[in-house]
């Protein structure tokens, strides 16, 4: 994908405050900057381009941003804004309200109302992940959306959580993403914000049915993923826990998955990803390989190990010495469903 990387460790001091402004100004809006301390102002972004949409990683030190009504008249791009809180510190004031997120917490604001934001963290720093979004591009009426502009929304539960693990995640691993993966992001997170913010207007029939599916299905996989180690785990239980029959269950996946991937399929194939991880980390070394794959949903030994096999040509045993010595082979893009 398309990445920008901005640090103000690669200029000189007295530049650094003057470039993230400029840089705040071109790449997302027009605002009125103040720091206490110009001469040990830090700030670094990386900005991932989504095609309509973008995520910014930030890291910056105490300052205070204003938006103000004579900056919307000269520049409005009409951009919803929510941000990941990963500190403390952060302060947001926004049609008339207050917000002091908590880390994990995430805060929606708007570039077409005024706001003021204040982070004061004394000498460190702070940091936040930032998804940028068009109005244009959101089912739900404004005026509703405004209800939850500065107004505290966790990301901890429910389907703040899949919005905040799906900006985690996309943060960290920008670099395993081809060019081709932006847009398609896009889309996944089109419907993760839509999604959030219905439930949290009671609004769920103003979004697209298919966006309701594609949040369903992603969903859906967050509860997979979090019940791997259950051996127990069944398509039953699955369709269950999302009021839907086992029947829906199949057909949302051959509608979503990549190259027809059936739901069992999908389990497997992540019970051995995280396997072959488990299996790689140092700090779990001393773990024997069958509780490692007790861990994983795996109910013998000997089922697991014929798994890994078929799906990464060596031995679990084999594939952990590879990685403790620091010459792993390079698996296969997955395993096979």
């Amino acid at each position: 994908m398309l990445e920008t990387l901005f640090d103000t460790e690669d200029l000189p001091t007295e530049d650094r405050l003057p470039a993230w402004m400029d840089l705040v100004s071109r790449s997302m809006l027009p605002s009125l900057f103040s720091v206490p301390r110009a001469e040990s102002f830090q700030a670094a972004s990386r900005t991932l381009d989504l095609g309509a949409t973008q995520v910014n990683t930030l890291r910056y030190s105490s300052m205070r941003t204003h938006r103000t009504p004579k900056l919307i008249r000269r520049s409005d791009p009409e951009l919803y804004m929510v941000a990941l809180v990963n500190s403390r510190g952060q302060h947001l004031e926004q049609c008339g309200r207050q917000l002091t997120p908590k880390p994990r917490d995430l805060a929606l604001y708007a570039t077409f109302q005024p706001y003021l934001s204040r982070v004061d963290v004394e000498r460190a720093t702070a940091s936040s992940v930032v998804a940028v979004i068009p109005r244009s591009m959101v089912a739900l009426p404004p005026d509703l959306v405004t209800r939850l502009l500065a107004v505290p929304l966790s990301g901890q539960d429910g389907l703040g959580a899949l919005l905040a693990q799906f900006l985690t995640r996309l943060a960290a691993d920008s670099g395993s993403y081809r060019a081709t993966d932006g847009p398609r992001l896009g889309t996944v997170l089109l419907d993760l914000f839509g999604a959030f913010l219905a439930h949290h207007l009671d609004a769920e029939t103003a979004i697209p049915p298919e966006s309701r599916r594609r949040t369903l299905y992603l969903e859906i996989q967050s509860f997979i993923r979090r019940h791997l180690g259950d051996p127990r785990l069944t398509l039953r239980d699955v369709a269950a826990a999302h009021h839907i029959s086992i029947r829906q269950l199949h057909r949302l996946f051959q509608e979503h998955a990549e190259d027809g991937e059936t739901v069992a399929g999908w389990i497997r194939r992540q019970r051995l990803e995280h396997a072959h991880r488990d299996l790689a980390r140092p700090e779990l070394a001393g773990m024997p390989i069958h509780a490692i794959a007790a861990r994983r949903g795996f109910i013998t030994p000997a089922a697991f190990s014929r798994a890994f096999r078929a799906a990464y040509g060596l031995s679990p045993r084999d594939h952990r010495h590879h990685a403790a010595i620091g010459h792993r082979p390079e698996p296969p893009p997955g395993p096979a469903a």
